[in-house]
C-alpha cells in the first residue's frame, strides 16, 4: 500500500503513528516536503533518528519542501529508481527529486518540491536558508519533459507548494494570510495541462480537503487505495 502525509519536520514521533505500525516491506510513506531529518549532519538526535527510520520494514519517500539542507540533499548522486531519479539516502529512504514520475504499485506519481520560506529574512543563508528551495529553470524544463513523454497524464501529483488557487481557497475558509508565488502560478497551469487523479501537497500545515481531486495534507496519514 502507499500513505501519503505532510510535513515532518524531523519529528520522530510522527512514524510512531498507530496507522504506520501495519506497513511492510511491499509498503511506501511519502512525505510532502520539510522532511527534516537530513538537517545537521553533526547533530546526534539527528543521527539516531535516521538510524530509527533506516530499520523501518517500509519505504520512506519524501518530496523536499522550503526548509531542507539542500546542501545535504544535493551531495547525494542522483540514481535511477522506480522510474525517476532520487537521492538514495538509505537502502529504504529517497528523495524523490523534482520535476520526475515514479511508478509505485502499478500508480504514476509525478513530483515536485521547493517552495518559498516566508520566514527566510530571518534565516542564515548556507545555516538555515538555502536559495536552492525554489525550482530553477532546469527543473522545471525537466518536468515539462517528463510530462510530456508521459502525454500529460498521470495517478497522482505530488508537492509541497499548493497551486494558487488552492491558496486562495485556504485562505477564504480559514482566515489565514497566504502568499502566491511564481511556483504557485506554475503548479495552477499544471493544473490544466495534466489529467491526474488527485493531488497532495503539504506546505501549508492543514489537513483540508481543497476538492474531489485534492487535499492539503499536514498530520493526517492517507491511504492510497
Amino acid at each position: 500500500m502507499i500513505y501519503i502525509t505532510g510535513d515532518t519536520h524531523g519529528d520522530i514521533s510522527v512514524f510512531k503513528n498507530p496507522a504506520l505500525k501495519k506497513l511492510g516491506e511491499k509498503d511506501y510513506l511519502i512525505v510532502c516536503g520539510d522532511f527534516g531529518f537530513l538537517w545537521n549532519s553533526e547533530n546526534e538526535e539527528e543521527k539516531k533518528n535516521l538510524e530509527i527510520l533506516k530499520n523501518k520494514k517500509y519505504t520512506i519517500c519524501f518530496v523536499d519542501g522550503a526548509h531542507e539542507n539542500f546542501d545535504m540533499l544535493n551531495a547525494y548522486t542522483p540514481y535511477r529508481w522506480k522510474g525517476g531519479n532520487a537521492h538514495k539516502i538509505a537502502k529504504n529512504i529517497f528523495h524523490l527529486m523534482r520535476g520526475e514520475i515514479f511508478t509505485l504499485n502499478d500508480k504514476t506519481f509525478f513530483v515536485m518540491g521547493g517552495g518559498e520560506s516566508e520566514d527566510r529574512n530571518m534565516r542564515k543563508e548556507g545555516v538555515s536558508w538555502w536559495k536552492e528551495e525554489m525550482p530553477n529553470e532546469e527543473e522545471i524544463k525537466n518536468a515539462c519533459d517528463n510530462l510530456k513523454d508521459a502525454e500529460y497524464k498521470v495517478n497522482y501529483i505530488l508537492t509541497y507548494e499548493a497551486p494558487a488557487i488552492a491558496k486562495d481557497f485556504i485562505k477564504l475558509h480559514t482566515n489565514s494570510v497566504v502568499q502566491l508565488t511564481p511556483l504557485n502560478t506554475y503548479l495552477q497551469e499544471l493544473m490544466k495541462d495534466v489529467d491526474y487523479y488527485h493531488w497532495y501537497f503539504g506546505s501549508l500545515h492543514t489537513d483540508l480537503p481543497i476538492s474531489k481531486k485534492m487535499t492539503a495534507v499536514f498530520t493526517k496519514i492517507h491511504e492510497i487505495k
